[in-house]
């Protein structure tokens, strides 16, 4: 299964003095929409409420209690000095770490600037960049430290997080299949907007678990879950440009919510590769026809000088 990677951290054991397992959710560079996807489960959230010592989560409520935790949830990535000392102290104080959503598993969008110079950008967005400390690079989680499971999405899905949740207070390995997005279709019966309407559609190689919510409505899947394990992204590299993607519009389509996600990072850089390929080919045939109407002209220029 790839959505989790071993642990290899020593966890520290529940406190024997707590009855319920202690839970902890953190934040780090996001935007906060994962967190909010669990106080959204609503209903469900009651009942666990009532299973669980929810001892952090801001998002929730100032109350605060200290570690060790039973489990952690972290949604964001690793942006920052801080976020870098902060994530080694949750991993030290969590048995179970599971990070949840694109940032905490891919570096999120944020992520795009790895592909730029990070001070520039702060030079263009604040006024007072020298106030700014953050990492030449968005990193997931586990880049940093061992964690225990990794759910994607942008944002997660509810009814995942409430199985991963249940799963690991209860000791077992969680149930998500690692399926893509076109099995989603499959099962609730929406019919291919690739191969009926000719829609660019990144199913094929992304993690289900939306529900195949756009290809529903007659949309092509953006990526939100990341790549699906095995992701056959050469082979729907010619779907994508039979179907009116240019190659940098490819390359923006596997950078939307995961460019760091490896199978799209490295899909971006093929397709991206043979844009610049491309670009090299017609800038030299722009060159070549330079080249042969000035030689064009300098033969009439002679001709008129030899006619005259």
């Amino acid at each position: 299964m790839t959505t989790s990677t071993p642990v290899t951290a020593p966890r520290p054991e529940p406190d024997a003095g707590h009855r319920a397992p202690r839970l902890a959710v953190w934040k780090f560079s996001s935007c906060d929409g994962c967190q909010l996807t669990l106080l959204d489960a609503e209903d469900e959230l009651l009942p666990l409420a009532g299973r669980v010592e929810i001892a952090y989560f801001l998002e929730a409520s100032r109350h605060q209690e200290p570690g060790p935790y039973d489990l952690s949830l972290v949604e964001g990535s690793i942006a920052t000095p801080e976020d870098e000392e902060r994530i080694r102290r949750v991993r030290a104080d969590s048995r179970y770490l599971v990070v949840i959503g694109a940032c905490a598993t891919a570096g999120g969008i944020q992520a795009l600037r790895n592909l730029a110079d990070v001070k520039e950008y702060a030079r263009t967005v604040y006024a007072r960049p020298d106030y700014i400390r953050t990492l030449d690079r968005s990193r997931p989680v586990s880049d940093y430290v061992p964690v225990d499971f990794e759910l994607r999405g942008c944002p997660i899905d509810k009814g995942q997080l409430l199985e991963v949740v249940c799963a690991f207070l209860a000791g077992r390995r969680p149930d998500i299949p690692d399926q893509s997005v076109c099995f989603a279709c499959k099962a609730r019966g929406t019919v291919c907007v690739t191969t009926a309407h000719g829609i660019p559609c990144l199913g094929p190689v992304t993690h289900a678990g939306c529900g195949a919510i756009c290809p529903a409505y007659g949309r092509g899947c953006y990526g939100c879950f990341g790549p699906v394990t095995g992701a056959r992204t050469d082979a729907l590299l010619p779907l994508l440009r039979r179907d009116g993607l240019g190659e940098r519009e490819i390359v923006r389509f596997y950078r939307t919510f995961n460019a760091e996600a490896p199978a799209f990072a490295a899909a971006a850089r093929r397709a991206g590769g043979q844009d610049e390929a491309g670009e090299r080919d017609r800038a030299g045939e722009r060159d070549r026809a330079g080249e042969e109407d000035s030689a064009s002209e300098h033969e009439e220029s002679e001709g008129e000088g030899g006619a005259a």
